[in-house]
């Protein structure tokens, strides 16, 4: 499969719409990000993240996450109504959970730790973290109600609330390229069916985020002038020094140690990503750690740790504040000349 950069960000963006109605699965844990916003984040939303080494990111960052708007939680409860309503059409009990119930999620706790705690913990949050139970919550009634159910009851139950792909776990397979419109011809049961009524159609969405194209090129070329300048260069240098000191040599890209445990994950997992050119997979969300080798997966976390511990301090020596001061300053000069653009697109995000 062969994307383009600015089609992989219309596409992830697009893809953050449908995951912004209640769908809680697998943020990218970013523990090593400042938590105050960047004058492009104003614009581009709370857990936008400028990143060295691969263009933009929507992330959850490490020291908290944003709580979503009165009209934001609205919405979700209006997707919850709807569920139940379908449900109960189909014979299934479903109990509408208010957004607040939730807003506290499995995870929340690790996100509140300060960066460096957060490192020393879980590392980057990729192999110390199981995103496939993230939906394992004992409070909500309606896993109370599932579990209750046969085994042959809850293939219905699952059927009728994610469509005939989904899983126990929630996630919904989808086999297709990983484009923003893969989900749009799938059924995915009576919650697809509530977020479609309150935020519109997949399709639709995927539309609404193909006119910012420009705008994302725009953002993508930001991106570029700021990893290409010289106080840029030097800090990361300087990193990768620091990094190879503390026994992580090799690393010339600041987002290479994250690759390098994502790699060694999806090997232990068997979630790689199709050659190149080659033909499209089934995507399943998060991979379980249920069948990964115990032993295998210990020894990759503490790989993980150590690795996000010596990232995380040598740039706290000088990387991020350079890093922070080009970029802000970059940032600040690119809202004055896309103001309107990027007005129009905030628009868009908070009427979505």
């Amino acid at each position: 499969m062969k994307t383009s950069r600015t089609a992989s960000a219309l596409a992830l963006l697009a893809i953050l719409a449908v995951a912004g109605c209640g769908n809680d699965k697998a943020p990218v844990a970013s523990g090593d990000q400042n938590s105050d916003k960047s004058p492009l984040a104003e614009y581009m939303g709370d857990g936008f993240t400028s990143s060295s080494g691969g263009g933009f990111k929507i992330a959850m960052r490490a020291g908290g996450a944003q709580q979503p708007s009165e009209e934001e939680l609205a919405k979700q409860r209006k997707v919850e109504d709807a569920t139940a309503a379908c449900m109960k059409a189909a014979g299934f009990d479903y109990v509408a959970v208010p957004p607040e119930q939730n807003a506290k999620s499995k995870f929340a706790d690790a996100f509140n730790l300060p960066p460096d705690k957060f490192a020393q913990q879980y590392g980057y949050g990729i192999s110390t973290i199981d995103w496939s139970k993230a939906g394992d919550d004992d409070t909500n009634p309606n896993t109370k109600i599932r579990n209750a159910l046969s085994p042959a009851a809850q293939k219905a139950y699952d059927k009728a609330l994610n469509g005939p792909n989904a899983t126990g776990s929630g996630t919904v397979v989808i086999q297709g390229g990983g484009g923003p419109s893969d989900s749009g011809n799938q059924d995915l049961g009576c919650r697809g069916k509530a977020v479609a009524q309150v935020y519109g159609k997949g399709q639709d969405r995927a539309a609404n985020f193909k006119k910012f194209e420009s705008l994302f090129k725009d953002i993508q070329a930001l991106q570029k002038r700021i990893e290409s300048d010289q106080r840029v260069v030097d800090a990361t240098s300087a990193w990768s020094d620091c990094m190879a000191d503390a026994g992580h040599s090799g690393f010339t890209k600041v987002d290479d140690p994250r690759t390098k445990v994502q790699q060694k994950l999806d090997a232990l997992t068997g979630n790689t990503p199709p050659p190149k050119g080659g033909p499209s997979k089934t995507i399943t969300g998060p991979p379980s750690f249920d069948k990964v080798d115990a032993a295998k997966l210990t020894e990759l976390r503490k790989f993980e740790i150590d690795l996000a511990v010596a990232d995380q301090k040598c740039k706290a020596k000088g990387y991020d504040d350079a890093y922070k001061k080009v970029q802000y300053a970059a940032e600040k000069e690119f809202v004055d000349q896309h103001k309107a653009e990027l007005e129009a697109y905030r628009d868009e995000m908070a009427n979505r």
